[in-house]
Parts: C-alpha cells; sequence; structure tokens
C-alpha cells in the first residue's frame, strides 16, 4: 500500500518521512485504508521556503486575485461535497446529515466567501493616514503563516479550509497547514481542490501547503521558526503551551484556541418561571455532537434550593434516556474518562453516567456530576477541569456570596450565561453576578445556550487565557479574525508613487473605510 503525498511548493510529491499513520474509524475502531507520512524536518522546511517566496509574490498580486481564489476554492468544495462529506464521516463519526452536509460545510464555503469580500474590501486593514504629518500605516501580511486544525471541526475549522485558514489567505498570507491526525483524508481532498483554485485563480506555488503531521519537537521547531510569520492553532492546552512557549521563545506570534468550560449561571427566578425548558436547552446543548464542542456549557451553578435540586434530577434523567454518541478518537475518550476521575477525586458527586462505553465504538455514557461550591472553591484549580465529551458539572451555591466567590475563580473561557427570569424578580443577582462572569469570558450570553457560533462580524470567538493565548482576538468574526495574522507598517514622509495603494491620496476601489485626519470616510483625500 502506497503512502499519501504531501503538497509542497505547489506539487504533491512523496514526503520525507520513515514512520507513517492510518486513518481510524471512531464508530467502528478499525483503521482506515490510507496511510499518511509524519514528515521529518525537510518536508517543514521545504514548505518553509516555498512559503517565504510566495509571500513576496503575493504581495504583488493585490487583494483582487486573492479574492478570486477563496471564492473559487468555495466552488471546488460545493463541486466535491459528497466525497468530503462520506470521507468525514469515516473518520469522525460525525452524521453526515445534517452535521456536515447541512452545517458544517455550508459554513465553511460561507466563511470562505465572506474572507474574500474582506479581502476584497479593504476595510479590514484599518488604513490610516495623518495628512499633516504625512504619517500613514495600515496591516498587511505578516508572512508564512501555519495553521494547526482541531479534531471537533472536519470541515469549519480544518487546517486547510476552516477559519485560520480563510483569514491568513484574505489577509495575504500562504498557509502550511498541518493536518488533525484524525481526518488525515478529510484534509487531504480539501488540498486538493484547494491547489486546482490556487492554478486557476493565478496564485504563487506554495500559496497553500499540506503535511498530514510531524515529531512534537519539529512542530515546536516550525513555529518559532525565523521565516514563519504567525500561528494558528486549535486543539488541547498541553499540546497549545508547548507550541506556545515555543514560539514565544522566539518572538513569533502564535494564536490559540485552548480548553474553557463555559459557565453557565441559572438564577432562581428563571428556574422557578420555565424550569422543564431549561432542563431541556441544557440536555440538547449538553449532549449535541457528545459534548464535543469547545464552547459546550460544561459547568452550572446553581443556587441550593428545591428549584434547583428538581433541575439537576430532571437533567439526570434527560442524560440517562439520551442515546450515547460515539467520540471523535481513542484518544477522546482516553482523555474523557481521566477527566471525569480527575472530577471525582476533587469531590465531585456522579448524579448519573462516569462510566466508559454505552454507544458504538469509542464512547462514554452520557455524565452528570454534582458538586457543592464550597468543596469547589476549595481546590478550583481540580474542579475547572476540562472534560471534553458529553459530560457536565453542577456547582450548588449556598447564596449570592457563594456563587459570586465561585465566578471569581473561574479561569478564562470562550462563554459564560446568565438565565434570569422574565418579569424583574432576578435583577439585583443578575447585576450582582454578571460583572464578576463578564471579567472571565470572551462572549456573555443571557438566556441562551453557549453552543452555537454565529460567524458574524461582531462575534468573538476568543477569551481570557487559558481559553486563547490572549484576550484581544477572536477565531471566528470577519474582519477582526483577520487582523492576527498581520502585522501593521507605517510609511512616514514615503513618496506618493511608493506608497501601498490602500494608503494612496485616492481611495484604490472608493469602498475601503479610511481613517483620514480623525475621520473614517470612503473619500479620497482632498489635495
Amino acid at each position: 500500500m502506497s503512502t499519501q503525498s504531501v503538497l509542497i511548493a505547489g506539487r504533491w510529491r512523496a514526503a520525507t518521512a520513515t514512520e507513517t499513520f492510518h486513518g481510524e474509524n471512531p464508530a467502528t475502531k478499525m483503521p482506515l485504508e490510507d496511510r499518511y507520512p509524519i514528515s521529518s524536518w525537510a518536508d517543514c522546511d521545504a514548505a518553509l521556503d516555498a512559503a517565504v517566496q510566495a509571500t513576496s509574490a503575493l504581495r504583488t498580486l493585490g487583494a483582487e486575485k486573492i479574492a478570486a481564489f477563496l471564492e473559487r476554492y468555495a466552488e471546488r468544495i460545493e463541486a466535491r461535497a459528497a466525497q468530503l462529506v462520506t470521507m468525514a464521516q469515516a473518520e469522525t463519526a460525525l452524521p453526515a446529515v445534517p452535521r456536515l452536509a447541512d452545517v458544517e460545510l455550508p459554513r465553511t464555503t460561507g466563511q470562505l466567501r465572506q474572507a474574500a469580500a474582506a479581502a476584497r474590501e479593504g476595510s479590514w486593514a484599518m488604513p490610516t493616514l495623518d495628512t499633516k504629518a504625512n504619517i500613514r500605516s495600515y496591516y498587511a501580511a505578516i508572512g508564512p503563516v501555519w495553521v494547526f486544525g482541531p479534531n471537533n471541526f472536519p470541515f469549519a475549522f480544518n487546517s486547510i479550509a476552516g477559519g485560520d485558514f480563510a483569514a491568513a489567505i484574505a489577509a495575504g498570507n500562504p498557509v502550511i497547514a498541518k493536518a488533525n491526525s484524525s481526518h488525515p483524508g478529510t484534509t487531504r481532498l480539501f488540498a486538493e481542490a484547494a491547489q486546482e483554485a490556487v492554478e486557476a485563480a493565478g496564485l504563487p506555488p506554495g500559496s497553500v501547503q499540506l503535511i498530514y503531521r510531524t515529531s512534537h519537537a519539529d512542530g515546536e521547531r516550525a513555529v518559532s521558526d525565523p521565516r514563519t510569520g504567525a500561528t494558528g492553532y486549535t486543539g488541547s492546552r498541553s499540546a497549545g503551551l508547548a507550541l506556545k512557549r515555543a514560539a514565544d521563545a522566539a518572538g513569533k506570534p502564535i494564536y490559540l484556541e485552548l480548553s474553557s468550560i463555559n459557565p453557565v449561571v441559572i438564577l432562581p427566578g428563571a428556574l422557578q418561571e420555565r424550569g422543564d425548558q431549561l432542563v431541556g436547552e441544557f440536555a440538547t446543548s449538553c449532549l449535541m455532537g457528545v459534548g464535543q464542542f469547545c464552547t459546550n456549557p460544561g459547568l452550572v451553578v446553581l443556587l441550593a434550593g428545591t428549584t434547583s435540586e428538581r433541575f439537576v434530577a430532571q437533567v439526570g434523567e434527560k442524560f440517562r434516556a439520551a442515546p450515547v454518541g460515539t467520540l471523535l478518537s481513542k484518544a477522546v475518550a482516553g482523555s474523557l474518562a481521566k477527566s471525569c476521575q480527575h472530577l471525582a477525586a476533587a469531590g465531585a458527586e456522579t448524579v448519573v453516567g462516569g462510566s466508559a462505553g454505552g454507544g458504538a465504538g469509542y464512547s462514554f455514557a452520557n455524565t452528570l456530576l454534582k458538586l457543592p461550591a464550597g468543596q469547589f472553591l476549595k481546590n478550583p484549580e481540580a474542579c475547572q477541569t476540562e472534560a471534553f465529551g458529553n459530560v457536565s458539572l453542577v456547582v450548588v451555591a449556598d447564596d449570592a456570596k457563594q456563587a459570586g466567590e465561585v465566578l471569581d475563580h473561574l479561569e478564562g473561557n470562550l462563554t459564560g450565561c446568565v438565565y434570569s427570569d422574565t418579569k424583574g424578580s432576578d435583577e439585583a443577582l443578575y447585576a450582582e453576578l454578571a460583572p464578576r462572569l463578564r471579567r472571565r469570558v470572551g462572549r456573555l450570553l443571557n438566556d441562551k445556550m453557549p453552543t452555537g457560533v454565529a460567524v458574524s462580524p461582531a462575534m468573538n470567538h476568543g477569551g481570557p487565557f487559558p481559553a486563547t493565548g490572549h484576550p484581544g482576538f477572536t477565531a471566528v468574526g470577519i474582519p477582526a479574525s483577520l487582523r492576527r495574522f498581520a502585522m501593521l507598517e507605517c510609511y512616514d514622509n514615503v513618496r506618493p508613487n511608493r506608497l501601498p495603494p490602500a494608503l494612496a491620496n485616492k481611495n484604490p476601489n472608493g469602498q475601503a473605510w479610511r481613517l483620514i485626519d480623525g475621520k473614517w470616510t470612503q473619500a479620497d483625500v482632498n489635495t
């Protein structure tokens, strides 16, 4: 059986590798047929050289060709939709319909088209002109970008098709994609479509490259290499922090999405008013996709009382009655079991579940845990162990003061939510607790579970550490996501004919919003 090729410098070629791996069907626990290389540093080195050459060429092409590539790529993905869905389902056990075909694939092509529109329009670069001092600046491409995609979104966060990829390309950078080992075949199919679009749009070789896997040491070397511009990473905290240490030591930007337990605070009035409805909303959100979402509600804070006891009991019944889904991989199943053990050691009581199995392939019982807030406060770090999967922990506080103390001890999270009643009885509690939660999360929700992440310009899919590596950036939301992969370039007294088009007196397309002498405008500079 032959080993799949890597995509380097515009052509598919045999990897420089001594080891290989197979994808695996998590529903059957059986390896899939195709074999993929674990590249040596030689492949990374060649990809970086090609990306450096592509960086220079992309700067001269202009935004229109980059936008055309992204749009053509979206079209080619849609033409391969059936093939992509079949492969992704085999590699991840995620449902073909509606998850992959009807939700995630359209989101992926939609992101690419939004990124194309942002690249073409140009406001994302925030062109700023001080005409009196003759100083002008804007955000421009930073150089070769490594993208490490996660296991749980084989399309929308794929290293060669997802949000980080779209943002890096739209900002004018070449991308070196490091496939996730959970779906290498899906990533290969995307890469084939991407290379077709590169050639059709006239982008330089090396604009889009693919390596399936490297050693940990070579991954750290890649993100810290002098030729690297920046890195986007979504995955486990331990692996992400190892990459961050290497990148930080070399002064290289790296944008991380790590662990998040996404706390949900349900106030007494809300439970009294619509407790049965909230049971359904919470159970659905927790178990959707077998809980394998970065915004899965892994922690619930309640105030002690009979309505809270009823809520916990009813959620337990829902968990017990719901089918147990298949997890993404053996590693995910093993990690989930260890997380539950850590939470139990910290004092959590099992309401329902707590053991491996119950579903097809790699699976873990739908699990609800409960813990008094006083116990949480004794060891808040251990009680915030992320259980990536169909597991959630309920923390029951004696009163509002203790609930506030729990929120004060939270680590950084992507999201946080407060449910309150509609008649105003929870307003005082909300005013006391919401500001404390607000400081701990990137996105604050009211009366809405956090599971969905809309691809909206106003979206923040980020948050304080350790949810992400930096609270000032988002992995979802165009145009803001593009600026992660850009550097601020300033031109001081540079002659007009030498300025980038975005900073010229004449607005190059008449559409970009530019800050000219303190006012946002689409007009030309008055000369």
